[in-house]
């Protein structure tokens, strides 16, 4: 996957060129065209493969949420993880990171699952793999873009300062083993899935953690409000 192919913020672009001449993007490349040869619906559409770049360019990323796979039904997911397009019903992951909101910071649920308006004040969010066949969760999973947002989570880790990120579930933790803690600030817990979000995800924090280590930098908060 060439960068000539690939409209993402230029920030981005100049930290994640040597990612893009990696032999596994041209591998993904090749499996994404085999995919629409044999007419696969893919989500999200490709041009929002980078949304989460080009809505929090590099220069202003804050916060990193890792997901893992985008939903995989219709009109859900559009490159942010956790978020979903405008008048699509809220997934269970989704309602109880609301529910967390609400108990930590006292913000109501909101009737979106529309997360732009964190992406733009600075929250990254993004998912391990950025594609999936329609109805057919972990499809694009093991093709290059685990290899590609490790790359990500590296840059960001290497070339900036007082990030937070939120690990949520091992999957997440595993992806962000390596983030040098003296200088970003990490916060774990189990997966918001109504599987594991018992287990110690609600009543974790997260929100008002994340904009008290953002204070303490002399950094904006997060206005984690959705209305």
């Amino acid at each position: 996957m060439a960068t000539r192919e690939v409209q993402i913020e230029s920030g981005w672009k100049n930290v994640l060129l040597p990612a893009f001449e990696k032999p596994y993007m041209n591998q993904l490349r090749q499996f994404l065209q085999e995919e629409r040869n044999r007419k696969q619906v893919i989500y999200p559409r490709a041009s929002e493969f980078f949304a989460a770049f080009n809505e929090t360019p590099f220069d202003n990323v804050k916060v990193v949420i890792i997901g893992q796979d985008p939903y995989h039904g219709p009109g859900q997911a559009h490159g942010l993880c956790f978020s979903v397009l405008p008048g699509t019903p809220l997934p269970p992951s989704l309602k109880n990171i609301y529910k967390e909101l609400e108990s930590d910071l006292g913000i109501p649920p909101a009737q979106t699952g529309y997360l732009m308006p964190w992406a733009r004040q600075g929250v990254l969010l993004l998912n391990a793999t950025l594609s999936v066949r329609a109805g057919q969760a972990g499809s694009h999973q093991n093709k290059g873009w685990e290899e590609f947002t490790d790359a990500v989570i590296d840059q960001i880790n290497q070339k900036k300062e007082h990030v937070a990120f939120l690990l949520w579930g091992s999957y997440a933790q595993k992806k962000g083993k390596n983030i040098d803690r003296s200088k970003h600030y990490v916060i774990q817990a189990p997966h918001p899935s109504p599987l594991s979000a018992h287990r110690g995800f609600f009543g974790s924090k997260p929100f008002s953690k994340i904009n008290h280590y953002l204070r303490e930098k002399g950094l904006q908060e997060i206005d984690w409000s959705l209305a």
